[in-house]
C-alpha cells in the first residue's frame, strides 16, 4: 500500500455514512493537517459511500467538483467522516461530507464541511483547454528537499512528494520572490503512486502557497476551496501552476492548474485564503 493510499485509509462498519480514520504527523504542514490531504480523504469516503449503498447504484466514480469550508484545522489522530447523498442523477451524484474529531474536552470539534459531485471522467472530449506553462525538465529545477531546513522542519507533508520548483518562481527560498505571485513545479508522489483523481483533489493545494513569491512566509490557511477535476491524469509528473491576482484585507486568493504527463488540463482551483501580514 502506497503512503498515500495509507494516509486516506477508512474503515467502515454496518453504517454506511459514517467511516473512521487517522491523521497522520506526516502529513502536517505548519501547525495542520494539509487541506489538500484533507478534502482527498473526504472524497474517499464519499466515493465508498456511493459505492457500497445498493440504494445508491451508480456508475459515478470519479470526483468531478468539490466547494470545502474549513472550520478548524485538522491534527494529527483519529478523525470521522460522516457523507450524506443528496443526490444520483444521470451525469453527477453529489453529497456532502463532513469530518470532525474530538477536541481536548472530549467533544466533537468540526474540521471541514464539503459538497462534492462524482461522475465518470472516462474517454472525455475537450473542445478548448488552457495550454501548459514552459518549466525546465524536472531534473532542473529545486526539489523541495533543496528548501530551507527550518521550513521542512515544519512541513512533514512535503517528504511524502517530489516536489521540483521553477526556479523563476523559488526566489523567495533565498528571500527574493519574484513578487509576481506566481508558483510553479513539477509533481508526483515520492513512493511512486501514479495520480488519480481523488489525488488530484491533493495536488491542487500541495505547493507552497503562492504567498511565499509575495514575500509573505507566514502561514496562509485556506477558508474556502472550489476544485474541478476534468479528466482522469495520465500517468508520470503532474505539471502545476499557482497565481493570485488579488491580496486585501487579510484574505487572498490562489488559483491552481494542473496538467498530466500527456498536456492534458487535468484539474484546476480557486481558493480564498487568510494571510497574516508584516507589521
Amino acid at each position: 500500500m502506497s503512503e498515500y493510499d495509507d494516509a486516506t485509509r477508512l474503515e467502515s462498519g454496518d453504517d454506511p455514512t459514517l467511516r473512521h480514520g487517522t491523521f497522520h504527523e506526516q502529513g502536517m504542514i505548519g501547525n495542520a493537517v494539509n487541506g489538500g490531504l484533507v478534502m482527498a480523504t473526504a472524497l474517499r469516503a464519499l466515493g465508498e459511500h456511493l459505492v457500497a449503498d445498493p440504494t445508491e447504484t451508480t456508475e459515478h466514480v470519479d470526483p468531478v467538483v468539490l466547494s470545502a469550508y474549513f472550520m478548524t484545522a485538522s491534527q494529527p489522530g483519529p478523525f470521522s467522516v460522516a457523507t450524506e447523498v443528496m443526490r444520483c442523477g444521470r451525469k453527477l451524484s453529489t453529497g456532502q461530507m463532513t469530518i470532525h474529531q474530538d477536541g481536548d474536552d472530549g467533544q466533537p470539534v468540526e474540521r471541514m464541511r464539503a459538497i462534492g459531485s462524482f461522475g465518470n471522467l472516462t474517454d472525455l472530449e475537450v473542445q478548448r483547454q488552457a495550454a501548459p506553462p514552459d518549466l525546465p525538465p524536472p531534473d532542473r529545477c529545486l526539489s523541495a528537499e533543496q528548501a530551507p531546513p527550518d521550513f521542512l522542519a515544519n512541513a512533514k507533508f512535503l517528504e511524502r512528494l517530489d516536489l521540483r520548483l521553477d526556479p523563476a518562481t523559488a526566489g523567495w527560498a533565498l528571500g527574493k520572490p519574484s513578487m509576481r505571485g506566481v508558483m510553479r513545479g513539477w509533481l508526483r508522489l515520492r513512493d511512486g503512486r501514479e495520480p488519480d483523481t481523488t489525488m488530484l483533489m491533493m495536488a491542487l493545494d500541495a505547493l507552497p502557497p503562492v504567498a511565499f513569491d509575495l514575500g509573505l512566509l507566514g502561514w496562509t490557511p485556506t477558508l474556502e476551496f472550489t476544485g474541478h477535476i476534468r479528466r482522469r491524469p495520465a500517468p508520470g509528473w503532474l505539471r502545476v501552476s499557482l497565481s493570485s491576482e488579488t491580496l486585501g484585507g487579510g484574505m487572498m486568493e490562489e488559483d491552481a492548474m494542473i496538467w498530466d504527463s500527456a498536456g492534458n488540463l487535468v484539474a484546476q482551483s480557486r481558493q480564498l485564503c487568510g494571510v497574516r501580514m508584516p507589521r
